[in-house]
């Protein structure tokens, strides 16, 4: 008969897997790959923004002359349809990219390609210098998804340290579990459980969960996509805050110029299905960036240029 904290973690491994592949990014092959008995872990030593120092699981330290991601002339298909055409790009360690189009153009097929969930149909996609499959074993890849998959008999505070449970194997990150509650104004809420939270605080718990995996690669599928407009706002201003200090690599996916804008480096706009890139804009605005940003006349203009973008791609033929 198995233990309770082995009966618990087995119940939560269950429900990640039942959620995984669509929400988490988690699969059982995933947990074996980074679960302390499937391996022999590779430490380092790395100092932290909060001045300490820890032992970190996981390959060297990469060059920066690695691309954090790269797409090579990536297809996708399901069948008859084409999701994906002749996609090319390439993300940069640190670098926020927005991937932005309209409804139906293979955003999330394009994150879902990174994240190794799917096979590109032709092409090449490299994560962290390997193929995304392995990366995501070697948990290189955290994974935000449009709903927060919080587990309803897990606190705050045991939401936001699942992944770290289920994954034994994995070192610390730069950040504590209750250190990123406490950066996303959750410290009031650590014994609260899902259904005592707001949309916006259950998103706030999902978002500490994936960077308190410590992976370098942050993925996010319009994660902000339920909120009301007002929270949504919010939401962009407290991710940036949270991101930029940790220098986080993040592949993010919206409808929304606004948020494309305030958050990234640079804008890959999708063209209709199948979705090819019709332009990379790159975003010359100053960081850190506070709100007030948002009523800056380069801000509008920014958003200018990449609805421009995103018409030529919806009336491309």
């Amino acid at each position: 008969m198995l233990r309770a904290p082995a009966a618990r973690r087995q119940r939560d491994l269950a429900a990640l897997v039942r959620v995984g592949d669509s929400s988490l990014g988690v699969d059982r092959a995933d947990h074996m790959s980074g679960c302390a008995p499937c391996q022999v872990p590779t430490r380092r030593t790395t100092r932290t923004r909060f001045g300490t120092e820890h032992a970190q699981i996981g390959p060297p330290v990469r060059s920066a002359s690695v691309p954090a991601i790269e797409l090579s002339a990536v297809t996708c298909r399901f069948g008859r349809t084409e999701a994906l055409a002749a996609i090319d790009l390439v993300v940069e360690p640190g670098e926020v990219v927005t991937v932005l189009g309209p409804s139906g153009s293979g955003k999330t097929t394009l994150l879902r390609l990174v994240a190794g969930l799917v096979a590109p149909t032709s092409g090449e996609v490299i994560v962290d210098g390997r193929p995304p499959a392995e990366a995501r074993a070697a948990k290189r890849i955290g994974f935000v998804p449009q709903r927060p998959a919080l587990l309803p008999w897990r606190t705050v505070a045991q939401n936001a340290r699942l992944l770290l449970d289920v994954n034994r194997g994995v070192g610390r990150a730069p950040a504590s579990p209750l250190e990123l509650l406490a950066e996303v104004g959750l410290t009031d809420f650590l014994d609260a459980y899902p259904h005592e939270l707001s949309g916006g605080m259950q998103q706030r718990v999902a978002l500490a969960r994936a960077l308190a995996l410590g992976a370098p690669l942050l993925l996010m599928d319009e994660p902000f996509a339920a909120l009301d407009e007002i929270t949504r706002e919010d939401m962009r201003h407290l991710l940036a805050a949270v991101c930029e200090p940790l220098a986080t690599t993040v592949l993010f996916v919206t409808h929304s110029l606004a948020e494309a804008v305030f958050l990234s480096d640079r804008v890959a706009v999708l063209s209709s299905r199948p979705g090819r890139i019709v332009g990379v804009e790159p975003i010359g605005l100053a960081r850190p960036r506070a709100a007030a940003l948002e009523d800056d006349p380069a801000f509008f203009a920014s958003e200018t240029k990449l609805r421009t973008l995103l018409h030529h791609g919806m009336v491309r033929t």
